[in-house]
């Protein structure tokens, strides 16, 4: 087999240079900002359609759009969509329920400018259970995040340059603390729609010259594995079971909870561009997951089986370096490490402002200054960082796919039934928010630890979604009815948001 992991330097000099400009977004933000927590934390809802879709998908896709989805295509076959499909599913319902509602309920609840500030808000609760519940999870859970895109941009540096996976790993937290700090939401969104361009023009760019560069009859002619090209099945392992199926669905429930992406909703800059983000967003959501997996197919064709199983995951690197000159294959290998950065970034702004602006100002100085609020979340994000990193960092701090699996799991089952009852029933309380959201997470993270329900294989945020729900309902359903002023509230948010 090929060495598709020997230094090129031609490639290293891309990858310098499109860090170079990643932090340069960072600085021209912060020399532009005029201050604020809703301007660094919210980009002050200046966000056009392009911006506002292109970032919530980028934030969203990690490497695993470029690796582990086209290397599960490239060795199993098509029973590996499951999860693509389901995500796809989600996306596209939460563009169209959740966005358009979001960002006007948000300003209607007082100009709320993070997720637990709109769900306190929306009852007009001056109670912060609410907000400190969300700010523990949020840091906890997003702590495990940064580290699973912290932990693919070392291993994606190892890979491609040979580069100690220790040193990449650290500078890589390094550049995505840069920009974040200085530069805030709208850094972070506007490298967030570069970054999106690139792994969408990326992921076309690589199947589609690998199979015009194919010889005819080279597809008929290609050995595929037994199953292939069934949806019900897992290629060379056994028959995809119910779960399998179930739980690829199960992923898309994330998105109606993902604080990071729904928070892209609320900072749209109008109620009329709803619409058009939407369109955007979907469709380079759908061009995205397809191109994945016809990334895996034309990997197939084009190298046939000599990656082996342990290579897999390089299918399109090795596409990219075989197919391209380095000045091209490093532009398209710099996308792998857009998808991991764009997603890094954002857990860590969201993971700031859930403490600046949900508990240290609210519970510790409430008579805080918008520079010390600001200053300190950039410190948050720091310290943000450096843990997620040491969890990188050890070698029993789990797998990419499991760090990422554990928290979109925890967000969605806490938080996605929260989110949609409170735009769809005007009946939903305070405590019915609170008492779905400590299920959901709980629910969520005792199947997860109990042998005896993780054996099922069944993902874990199907039951912590439906218990979170549940609990919701019923505690919405024993306690008062919400009062005059709250339900108020609620029809001025729906018409205009209608």
């Amino acid at each position: 087999m090929a060495d598709y992991s020997q230094i090129n330097y031609v490639e290293v000099a891309v990858f310098i240079v499109y860090l170079i400009i990643m932090i340069g977004f960072g600085v021209y933000f912060f020399f532009k900002a005029s201050g604020g927590e809703k301007e660094y934390y919210l980009g002050s809802r200046e966000l056009g359609p392009w911006v506002s879709a292109l970032s919530a998908g980028a934030s969203d896709m990690s490497a695993w759009v470029l690796m582990g989805l086209p290397g599960a295509i490239f060795w199993f076959g098509l029973g590996q969509v499951w999860i693509a499909v389901g995500l796809a599913a989600g996306y596209i319902s939460a563009w169209l329920l959740v966005a358009p509602r979001l960002r006007q309920f948000s300003i209607t609840a007082g100009d709320a400018i993070t997720l637990p500030q709109y769900l306190t808000n929306r009852f007009l609760s001056k109670s912060k259970a609410l907000q400190v519940v969300c700010a523990v999870i949020f840091i906890v859970a997003y702590t495990a995040y940064t580290a699973a895109h912290i932990l693919a941009c070392g291993r994606l540096f190892n890979i491609v340059f040979g580069m100690d996976q220790m040193l990449a790993m650290f500078i890589s937290a390094f550049i995505i603390v840069a920009y974040t700090f200085l530069g805030g939401f709208k850094a972070v969104s506007w490298s967030d729609f570069f970054q999106g361009m690139l792994m969408l023009g990326a992921l076309m760019a690589a199947p589609i010259f690998a199979l015009m560069a194919i010889e005819p009859g080279a597809f008929a002619a290609t050995v595929f594995p037994e199953n292939y090209w069934n949806l019900l099945s897992s290629g060379q392992l056994d028959w995809a079971s119910w779960s399998d199926i179930l739980s690829g669905f199960g992923w898309g429930l994330g998105y109606f909870g993902m604080p990071h992406i729904v928070i892209r909703f609320m900072a749209i800059r109008s109620q009329r561009e709803v619409r058009k983000s939407a369109a955007i967003g979907i469709s380079w959501n759908l061009l995205i997951l397809a191109f994945s997996v016809a990334a895996g197919i034309a990997g197939r064709v084009y190298l046939g089986d000599t990656l082996g199983f342990e290579n897999r995951e390089l299918v399109f690197i090795a596409m990219s370096r075989a197919i391209f000159p380095a000045l091209i294959s490093g532009v398209l290998l710099s996308a792998i490490l857009a998808a991991a950065m764009s997603s890094a970034d954002s857990k860590l702004l969201v993971s700031s402002s859930a403490f600046t602006a949900d508990v240290y100002k609210p519970m510790l100085r409430k008579n805080a200054s918008e520079g010390e609020m600001l200053w300190l979340g950039r410190f948050v994000v720091v310290i943000i960082a450096i843990a997620a990193t040491l969890i990188a960092a050890n070698p029993n701090g789990g797998t990419i796919m499991s760090l990422v699996g554990n928290a979109w799991g925890v967000f969605g089952a806490a938080f996605g039934p929260a989110i949609l009852l409170s735009l769809f029933w005007k009946r939903f309380t305070f405590p019915g928010a609170v008492a779905g959201i400590i299920a959901g997470a709980a629910t969520n993270i005792i199947w997860l630890v109990t042998p005896v329900l993780a054996d099922t294989g069944l993902y874990e945020i199907i039951p912590g979604f439906i218990v979170g729900t549940l609990f919701a309902v019923v505690a919405t359903l024993l306690s008062k009815k919400p009062d005059a002023e709250v339900e108020a509230l609620y029809d001025r948010a729906l018409e205009l948001a209608d």
